[in-house]
């Protein structure tokens, strides 16, 4: 058993066999109880497994990575859990499963945790104004804290103005507002009823959190997320620049850009990294048992305290040219069954997807963030069409389970999107 303290919850009970966690706790003001679906013990079959490491390799091969983690969970079946590949390209230690990255996008699904918690608990309410928290965004008069989560605030992506900043200057802490502001002055689209893939309103949103509580987002997201579930390895770090502090650090990468495509001989390092660049959004480090038994977690709303309102219960369609399974709301995107969130942050690039009547997980890291959050969000995807197929171990049953697409559809996917390494110079 191991016991956690924190404002809010006096004790966490943990007991687990890959994934399988019973987690308790109890305040004078709340109580917590979690038990997720039991894991069968063992490995997934061997074809099985060299399969999924093929599409590991094809990844990497494509990506421009130098090494990978990956983590797939079958209830019903078994598990895997891998590292691939080195710290560089010039070889290295050998990456390995134990290591702690910035898990991107997969924040903005914590943060929105904490909305909900706090709603739940009465200190905000969903459809508060976001001006009444945050000063100088009077374009968002009527956008609400919940728009922010859902990605339904109309407002743009901060990405492509500051992504030269962040790679060049790593160090530098940002002010979310200041941040989040360079989103806002992009033309927005109608509010509330369309989605719009947007960092600025995460930023937003942990800013909004923070001067509701008076708490910081990094105390929040300790305090309502990853003490309750038991996450030791997970954590917003502080703001000055550093590695990924939870574990030793896989290191994270990008490829230079050159006339006919990437220097792929000369990755440039940016494991060392202000949490800043990506706060609320994108600035959450974990490792991969950590992020599998979140994503699994997460998936079931293992955190509400309150069956209403659904969080995921009114999804809308990412865009108008995609496929009709996949869906986005309440900080996460929907994919068939699954519930997660796939993308980037300098250096990494990362996918947690879990389906929430099963207890399926996969989980994975890239550690070059060149083509942002693509080779993630395919390799998770193409790991769950081979993993869904797993046969029922001993003594188990394999439930009615499938997903709309398959593995050859996303590992084609990703040799099509391979990088062009450009030819070296003379």
């Amino acid at each position: 058993m191991q016991l956690l303290s924190s404002r809010r919850w006096r004790a966490a009970a943990a007991s687990a066999v890959v994934l399988g966690l019973v987690l308790t706790g109890c305040s004078s003001e709340d109580s917590f109880s979690y038990t997720p679906p039991a894991q069968a013990d063992g490995a997934l079959p061997d074809d099985m497994v060299a399969s999924m490491q093929g599409a590991v390799d094809n990844a990497l091969a494509a990506s421009g990575a130098s090494g990978a983690i990956v983590g797939v969970w079958v209830p019903w079946s078994g598990s895997w859990v891998a590292a691939s590949g080195t710290q560089d390209k010039a070889g290295g230690a050998e990456v390995s499963t134990d290591m702690s990255f910035r898990i991107a996008d997969v924040t903005r699904l914590m943060t929105c945790d904490v909305l909900y918690a706090l709603a739940d608990e009465g200190t905000v309410k969903l459809d508060a104004k976001v001006p009444e928290y945050v000063s100088g965004v009077a374009d968002m008069a009527d956008v609400t804290l919940l728009d922010l989560c859902n990605g339904t605030s109309g407002a743009g992506s901060s990405e492509p103005t500051v992504k030269a900043a962040w790679m060049n200057t790593p160090e530098r802490v940002w002010a979310p507002l200041e941040l989040a502001g360079y989103g806002l002055g992009r033309p927005p689209v109608a509010p509330h009823t369309t989605f719009q893939d947007s960092d600025a309103g995460y930023l937003l949103l942990g800013l909004a959190l923070e001067r509701a509580t008076g708490m910081t987002a990094r105390e929040l997201i300790a305090e309502y997320v990853t003490e309750p579930l038991g996450l030791a390895e997970t954590e917003l770090p502080t703001a000055p620049a550093a590695p990924p502090a939870t574990a030793p650090a896989m290191n994270g990468h990008y490829l230079p850009p050159v006339e006919g495509g990437f220097d792929c001989a000369a990755p440039v390092d940016i494991t060392t990294l202000s949490s800043t660049s990506g706060f609320t959004d994108s600035g959450v480090v974990s490792t991969i048992t950590d992020l599998g038994r979140y994503a699994q977690a997460e998936a079931a709303q293992a955190l509400r305290t309150k069956e209403e309102p659904a969080r995921f219960g009114s999804p809308l369609p990412v865009a108008d040219t995609a496929p009709s399974w996949f869906q986005a709301t309440g900080g996460a995107y929907l994919v068939g069954s699954l519930i997660g969130q796939h993308g980037w942050t300098p250096g990494y690039s990362t996918a947690a997807y879990s389906d929430p009547a099963t207890g399926f997980t996969v989980a994975v890291v890239l550690n070059d963030s060149t083509a942002g959050g693509r080779f993630a969000q395919q390799l998770s995807w193409e790991l769950a069409a081979i993993a869904s197929k797993a046969p029922a171990a001993s003594g188990e049953t394999a439930p009615e389970f499938g997903l709309p697409f398959t593995a050859e559809q996303y590992h084609q996917a990703t040799t099509d999107a391979a990088l062009v390494c450009a030819p070296p110079a003379e």
